[in-house]
């Protein structure tokens, strides 16, 4: 069931490790087929020298294992709710990337300070709030997702203009159109959190980016009139 997603969800998991973004297993990809409500996400717990592709457990949109013989990964429930919430979304990526987490453990937004930024977020890449004890206590994994979208809805941003976030205390998240893509923007959203880092090391009192400056390099790549790359 789902050999191709499986083996697009096993070699985007794989590129975590590649890419500089977990050590150990720390961190999980999975993609959703929309048309059959599934989607396949890591295993829990399974060490990325030791993964197959078959191994890759499949779940229905209400938690339910459909198949595989492993357990899926803790924060299944946290794709899930993702999935529920953004229609848009083909892909989810969790790390514990350590620039990223930087700015989960501080509670602090990743800023818009320059082009490199601007060219994937449509703004600054937003921190959650805390859980509180009652959340975590009910149900960790799934409030984790419902306090992203929580995070989403008030600050009325897109998860296509916007695709990551770092959760409080814990660490980020980032989205795409499929699994190749979320894994992408994982990538950038560590490189622009260690390049914001840097850039409080020059100057602590760096001030946020230009409106203009923001509109000019994401729109000039994903707005109606983009002409960044070339025309297929």
């Amino acid at each position: 069931m789902l050999e191709e997603l499986k083996e697009s969800v096993y070699q985007a998991n794989m590129r975590l490790p590649e890419l500089g973004l977990v050590i150990f297993t720390w961190g999980n990809v999975s993609g959703i087929d929309r048309e059959k409500g599934l989607f396949v996400i890591k295993p829990s717990g399974v060490s990325y020298e030791k993964l197959r592709p078959e191994d890759m457990v499949v779940m229905d949109l209400e938690g339910n294992k459909i198949e595989g013989e492993l357990s899926p990964s803790s924060d299944t429930k946290t794709h899930l709710e993702l999935y529920k919430a953004f229609p848009e979304i083909g892909g989810v990526v969790h790390t514990h990337s350590p620039h990223a987490v930087a700015f989960a453990q501080a509670g602090q937004d990743v800023p818009f300070y320059g082009t490199t930024h601007a060219d994937y977020f449509y703004g600054d890449v937003p921190c959650t709030r805390a859980l509180t004890t009652e959340e975590i206590q009910e149900d960790y994994e799934g409030n984790t997702g419902k306090v992203i979208i929580e995070t989403f809805t008030e600050r009325h941003l897109n998860p296509v203009y916007v695709p990551g976030v770092v959760c409080r205390n814990h660490g980020p998240f980032a989205f795409g159109k499929d699994v190749n893509e979320a894994v992408y923007h994982a990538k950038v959203l560590e490189e622009v959190a260690k390049m914001d880092l840097y850039t409080r090391i020059v100057d602590p009192n760096v001030q946020r980016g230009p409106q203009n400056i923001l509109d000019k390099h994401f729109l000039r790549k994903h707005g109606p009139n983009a002409y960044y790359g070339q025309k297929s």
